[in-house]
């Protein structure tokens, strides 16, 4: 049993801090709105005020927010998590917020603090399933201090040094808004052509597009979407895309289409809807969270 604090109850990081309970670990857990804590609390977490409060008792801190601005105000803001780090201590940064920012965050820690980025790929139900597929970064020594927490949330690779896990999570996520995107404009191109859209996705489902039409047909035959992974946050990763193929001068036309895309669903009010939602943008059509 490890004393573990876990910072960020969100869609994610609800079903991950109760998996950590459910493995018999001491958990202490904090969110900036305090009522998603309570069903923590009733299944035997203890729930804090602030993230300094949430660090103090543990050997083991974890952060599981929704972007970079969000992490800086967690870590370093008033009564931040920073303030009850110490030697000895291990973060585990499981964002999505880009390595830059992963590194900003361990190069400012007090000395001695081991961090780990080890952001996921997957959403809600991998999460609580714990099938998650986590990509970490961090020294050898680091890593294998982290392995048996981070195994409670699915499959582990380590994948590089401080960073890597953050840099690995920018390219899967490239891949996913190419892919969305890419569904979204083949079915646009089958609608003008008078080709029939269910046995367009019969079609795609066979071919390089398979796995995105396949795991999201259902929201695009039925135009619902009830977020798993938030366009929000699709369209927050993309930009963090850009940043970095900006940051080492690379050239990313599909990266940046993609994003476009997603930057018009969500100037479109599909921020809250899960991310395949762009497809009902790219086809014109009006989505909504759920069938009626």
């Amino acid at each position: 049993m490890t004393k573990i604090a876990f910072l960020g109850l969100g869609q994610m990081g609800t079903p991950m801090a109760t998996r950590l309970l459910a493995a018999g670990h001491e958990l202490t857990v904090w969110n900036r709105t305090i009522e998603r804590a309570e069903p923590l609390r009733e299944a035997g977490a203890t729930v804090a005020g602030m993230p300094a409060e949430a660090g103090r008792a543990a050997d083991v801190a974890i952060t599981m927010v929704t972007d970079p601005e969000a992490l800086e105000r967690v870590v370093f803001g008033p009564d931040g998590l920073a303030e009850a780090l110490g030697p000895g201590r291990l973060l585990l940064e499981m964002s999505t917020v880009g390595p830059d920012e992963v590194r900003s965050i361990a190069e400012r820690l007090p000395d001695g603090v081991d961090v780990v980025d080890a952001p996921v790929a997957g959403s809600v139900p991998q999460a609580t399933e714990g099938e998650l597929k986590v990509l970490a970064g961090g020294s050898d020594v680091a890593f294998e201090r982290a392995r048996p927490i981070l195994e409670t949330f699915g499959s582990v690779r380590h994948v590089g040094g401080p960073g890597a896990g953050a840099a690995m999570k920018l390219v899967v996520n490239s891949t996913l808004g190419a892919a969305i995107t890419a569904v979204g404009e083949a079915i646009a191109l089958a609608d003008a052509l008078g080709l029939d859209r269910g046995t367009t996705l019969d079609v795609l489902s066979g071919s390089q597009l398979g796995p995105a039409v396949s795991s999201k047909r259902e929201s695009i035959q039925t135009g619902s979407y009830p977020p798993r992974f938030k366009l929000s946050l699709a369209a927050k990763d993309l930009r963090l895309v850009a940043d970095a193929a900006a940051s080492t001068g690379r050239d990313l036309p599909v990266a940046a289409a993609a994003r476009t895309w997603l930057e018009r669903a969500l100037a479109a009010g599909a921020g809250e809807l899960d991310y395949s939602a762009v497809v009902a943008t790219i086809v014109g059509e009006e989505p909504h969270p759920a069938v009626e």
